[in-house]
């Protein structure tokens, strides 16, 4: 069992969003609360669009749906919609649909606006660089030996680079000695390239010695708390206008939640402002965003339903079914040749071992023990948490499923190569031809029993709650 709830929802506008709120009969009503034909139409068609594998035709659609909307009333009956985790959730969930029509374009302008400013005013009016570097680390403890082996080597590619006279040439032997020789790996990786960087962003003395440059220019090996560097100046010109950077200032700020940001600070001014709690503010722009749109409001209960038929089913039956292992037992027994399997298995153990004796030794440690506390008292006993003597495998094993077991209990196949460390192999179990407990094809009947429980647990909701269909107005809904 899933929970699966649609968070996003495609609105619907004009003149077909307008008819469903001038005639909406009510279609049923379900313990005494009526359901409109256009929250059932929504579900309805939600549930058999285009993709869906298990359509419904109406008639039996609106079985399904009271069936939902009885769990959500036992839901309310047990007080569901009261535990704080699921007040969480759902309060959650409206924040959720209401922080977008929050968003407060004012307040995000005016942090790009900030951004910009804090960012010119670090740069102090100084120009934006755009270079490549080559660096030969070194430690700040190097030896003298380490010193000079580094000051020697990003000499030597100084000189190579000073002999290159056209500015092309040298950007491009320069690219080529930063993959081949530069400690930066990362800029490496790109030819050197550091990219874009202002006042503030580089160690001083690098940065030093790049504002020194003229676009084009190659310094001198310049020393840094990193090591040797020679740095390429391919660009620089001063910091651009505040229009001229606010797309990508508001793309950076998006990136980083301003929207969402924007939204909760307006909530937060409003209830300072009023004197209210946040969640009073958000019930009340819920409420309006509610009220502008019906397939939002669908899609807003759907999701409240959902959440108490998801919680009550999860723990009041598909819990309880899983972990009752008498029911288990007792619906495996009442089914017994709907689990028959098509051909034997083998459950136990394949047991690996680092010599024969080992090997004897958890064979024989398997008699009168509890065969689900078979492995762990081979292990236990066997394997010490610095020597391992022995692995184990433990399953329920058809043909194929594994080579030793095909080998040594279906005789089926000698392809089986025991393992380097563990080269003696043997098996320990029972070989069936059908299921003996529920436990061999568990899954599979809890599955079973926990829907057989749901529909017993339906029939009697069925009789506790009432529920009517005006059958004329389900005649007349609108199959997309």
């Amino acid at each position: 069992m899933k929970k699966f709830f649609l968070i996003a929802a495609t609105l619907l506008t004009g003149v077909a969003m307008q008819a469903q709120t001038v005639d909406d009969p009510v279609v049923m009503h379900v313990n005494g609360h009526p359901i409109t034909r256009s929250e059932f139409e929504y579900s309805f068609n939600k549930n058999n669009s285009d993709g869906v594998l298990d359509k419904k035709d109406v008639n039996d659609y609106v079985q399904l749906f009271i069936d939902f909307k009885l769990k959500v009333e036992a839901a309310k009956d047990a007080g569901i919609d009261t535990l704080s985790a699921i007040r969480r959730e759902l309060n959650g969930y409206k924040e959720q649909m209401v922080l977008p029509t929050l968003v407060d374009n004012d307040f995000i302008e005016r942090t790009a606006r900030e951004t910009y400013d804090n960012t010119a005013k670090r740069f102090e009016g100084q120009d934006l660089l755009t270079a490549s570097h080559i660096l030969i680390l070194m430690k700040q403890d190097a030896t003298a030996a380490e010193q000079a082996a580094a000051k020697a080597r990003i000499d030597s590619i100084y000189q190579v680079l000073q002999a290159e006279k056209d500015p092309e040439q040298l950007a491009t032997r320069f690219a080529e000695l930063a993959r081949q020789c530069s400690d930066d790996k990362g800029s490496a990786a790109r030819g050197g390239q550091l990219g874009q960087f202002g006042k503030g962003m580089m160690v001083p003395k690098f940065e030093t010695a790049a504002y020194a440059l003229k676009a084009g220019e190659l310094s001198k090996p310049v020393e840094s708390d990193y090591g040797w560097h020679i740095i390429l100046l391919h660009d620089r010109h001063p910091f651009e206008s505040y229009e001229y950077h606010h797309d990508n200032i508001i793309k950076f700020l998006e990136e980083r939640g301003i929207r969402e940001h924007s939204a909760n600070v307006l909530i937060d001014s409003l209830a300072k402002k009023e004197n209210v709690s946040r969640d009073v503010i958000i019930d009340r722009e819920y409420t309006k965003v509610m009220a502008q749109d019906p397939e939002t409001r669908f899609l807003a209960q759907e999701y409240y339903d959902g959440t108490l038929m998801y919680e009550i089913s999860k723990t009041q039956i598909w819990d309880v079914a899983s972990a009752d292992e008498a029911g288990l037992q007792a619906y495996f027994k009442e089914n017994e040749k709907t689990y028959a399997w098509d051909s034997p298995r083998f459950r136990g153990l394949v047991i690996h071992a680092k010599d024969k004796a080992t090997l004897a030794k958890a064979k024989k440690l398997v008699k009168g023990v509890a065969e689900e506390d078979w492995a762990k008292t081979i292990v236990q006993t066997l394997n010490t948490d610095s020597v391992k003597v022995v692995r184990v495998e433990r399953g329920l094993y058809k043909m194929k499923d594994n080579k030793a077991v095909d080998q040594y209990v279906f005789k089926t196949s000698k392809e089986y190569k025991p393992l380097k460390d563990y080269p003696f192999t043997d098996v320990v179990g029972k070989k069936l031809k059908n299921p003996e407990t529920f436990k061999d094809v568990r899954g599979q009947v809890t599955t079973d029993y926990q829907q057989a429980c749901e529909k017993r647990w339906v029939e009697g909701l069925r009789k506790k709650y009432s529920y009517e269909v005006d059958k004329a107005v389900l005649e007349t809904v609108n199959r997309h």
